[in-house]
């Protein structure tokens, strides 16, 4: 059994109760010993001699005592002082031990309380990907204070960079739109001119298929860099009725490529933007339906269900285990595939990973038994808590 990590705060307390604990049972021994050395003399009575050749002679209860008996007594009352001396100031040190550790503990917490902070903005930073939150750390010009501020500016120049990257990316996808849009017309026109040849009309087939999977390039490219950007407004959505509506979008293709198509759609409130988790969607499911082993009986199944998820299931090829983390990274498709092809631009899985992250939420995937994959995307959950008079009456 795996004992817990030790945390900072109970180490640097633990220290410092340890350094308390030598120094006051050092002061309370040496105490003690010359506690226990002055002790016999402070009990001889005052004028007489106590050299070694001499007797000691002390009054108790108005009957003196010389010899011996006057020796016997003060060696009884010097025990009994003592033991009453250590006893009385062991409970006061456990006393004290305990404030001080309770002191300790409550200082170091105090202490790290900047630290924990800088964990808490890294955390959110890393589950929500906002780049725009800061520590903005307040107090003594300190090695935390310098910390705190160091790693502010590195958020801040990584988030100008990750901004000037989409903004690049966008601006070149929209710039390539119109050379595009241009090509596709100037093809079209020579196709339909009444002196166009079967071979002129075929080449201009095959242009227009290419030009066709450019542009889904580039809208994949706009969409990426639209969803790792923050949502700008998010509202209630409810996954089911998305789910259905994507359904009846992909049939066309889904029959033309023989795939069965199924749906259950259960009922999955979360929030977000509804265009983008649309497109999260339909990606999954024309992913399904594009790699799929193009024979009879091919399927893909799509659901919904509690917690925001959405699962998406469909038969296929066997994919190795190993390879499915490089799926989700763009322009890759199976068997390490970086070229362009009908089977789509690779962005399919990086813009469902994109927006999921963006939305707060996570993708995962895996092989499924006898070929194909299983990716499950979940959502933060919006469903309403059951209040006191939720609960079905009798």
């Amino acid at each position: 059994m795996r004992l817990p990590r030790p945390t900072l705060r109970l180490r640097l307390t633990l220290v410092w109760f340890g350094f308390f604990l030598v120094a006051g049972l050092a002061l309370l021994g040496v105490t003690y010993l010359l506690f226990r050395n002055q002790l016999p003399w402070t009990l001889t009575p005052p004028g007489i001699d106590d050299g070694r050749n001499l007797k000691r002679v002390i009054v108790n209860n108005d009957v003196v005592l010389t010899g011996e008996a006057a020796d016997q007594l003060i060696q009884a009352q010097v025990e009994e002082v003592s033991r009453s001396f250590f006893q009385q100031g062991a409970v006061a040190f456990l006393l004290v031990a305990v404030v001080a550790f309770a002191s300790a503990w409550v200082l170091t917490g105090r202490m790290l309380a900047p630290l924990h902070r800088v964990t808490a903005t890294a955390r959110r930073i890393a589950a929500e990907r906002g780049l725009q939150q800061r520590i903005h750390l307040h107090g003594p010009d300190d090695e935390v204070k310098e910390l705190a501020d160091t790693f502010d500016g590195m958020v801040e120049r990584l988030e100008h960079a990750f901004d000037g990257q989409r903004r690049f990316v966008a601006n070149a996808s929209h710039e390539l739109r119109t050379p595009l849009t241009l090509n596709r017309a100037l093809v079209e026109l020579a196709m339909h001119r009444r002196t166009a040849s079967p071979d002129v009309i075929r080449l201009g087939e095959d242009l227009l298929k290419i030009n066709t999977r450019h542009e889904r390039l580039i809208s994949g490219l706009l969409l990426l860099a639209r969803s790792e950007q923050e949502l700008p407004a998010a509202g209630p959505v409810d996954l089911a009725d998305v789910v259905s509506h994507v359904a009846e979008q992909t049939a066309a293709e889904a029959s033309a490529a023989g795939v069965r198509v199924t749906v259950a759609a259960g009922p999955a409130p979360t929030r977000g933007d509804g265009l983008l988790l649309e497109q999260l969607v339909r990606n999954l499911v024309e992913n399904g339906i594009r790699h799929n082993n193009k024979e009879p009986g091919d399927w893909v199944r799509v659901e919904s269900g509690p917690n925001a998820t959405i699962t998406v299931t469909n038969s296929g090829p066997v994919v190795p285990a190993y390879d499915v983390a490089a799926l989700f990274e763009p322009f890759r498709r199976g068997a390490g595939d970086r070229v362009t092809s009908s089977h789509g631009a690779g962005l399919g899985l990086s813009i469902v990973r994109s927006v999921a992250r963006a939305h707060g939420g996570a993708v995962d995937a895996r092989p499924r038994d006898g070929g194909g994959l299983v990716v499950t995307v979940r959502l933060p959950d919006s469903s309403p808590e059951p209040g006191p008079d939720s609960s079905p009456c009798p």
